[in-house]
């Protein structure tokens, strides 16, 4: 089983890079000897603005531009995801949003959890995300892992509390009950 660890923000000097440092390093003493963990860093991938003329959801994991291939490509073979996702100006990031929408089927009936962050914590964003994953009919578990900016950061640094590692384990055992159910 493969699931897909999205760092769902392009920002220069983005909080969420140390985010998904941590959350990698966190899984990697996790005991799950049948589950490969991918990071997925959606910057890389430089995903276009939807402009297609074809409808995602009609183009059946045919793209015209390399770089949708390539996003289609890396969340196709994912069986379930863990999104780690900003919330700015109390929503979804717009480059975040604009990749989940440029994709169709690749997100079909798939298992979802969320990871955010933000100066309330991303509470906010969480709540958006779930409300959009059900277009693709995703699942997604109501366990999910919020950090503050402001109390969870050393001078730009990322620093989660003591309590943090206990409900990342909760938040993955979660995660792959669902997708095993």
């Amino acid at each position: 089983m493969k699931i897909g660890v999205i760092l769902g923000s392009i920002r220069e000097g983005r909080f969420g890079q140390g985010v998904a440092d941590w959350v990698m390093e966190q899984i990697g003493a996790y005991d799950a000897p049948d589950v490969e963990f991918e990071l997925i860093d959606l910057k890389a991938f430089n995903v276009p603005l939807l402009e297609s003329a074809t409808v995602p959801g009609s183009a059946d994991k045919q793209y015209d531009d390399p770089r949708v291939t390539a996003w289609s490509q890396a969340i196709d073979a994912c069986d379930a995801f863990l999104f780690i996702t900003p919330e700015y100006n109390h929503g979804v990031p717009g480059a975040f949003k604009n990749a989940y929408d440029i994709l169709g089927n690749e997100w079909l009936n798939k298992t979802v959890g969320f990871i955010s962050y933000g100066a309330v914590e991303g509470i906010r964003v969480v709540e958006q995300w779930r409300q959009i994953v059900a277009t693709f009919n995703m699942y997604d578990i109501r366990s999910q892992l919020s950090f503050s900016t402001f109390t969870e950061n050393n001078n730009g640094t990322f620093a989660p509390n003591d309590r943090r590692p206990g409900e990342l384990i909760r938040l993955l055992d979660s995660l792959l009950t669902a997708v095993r159910d």
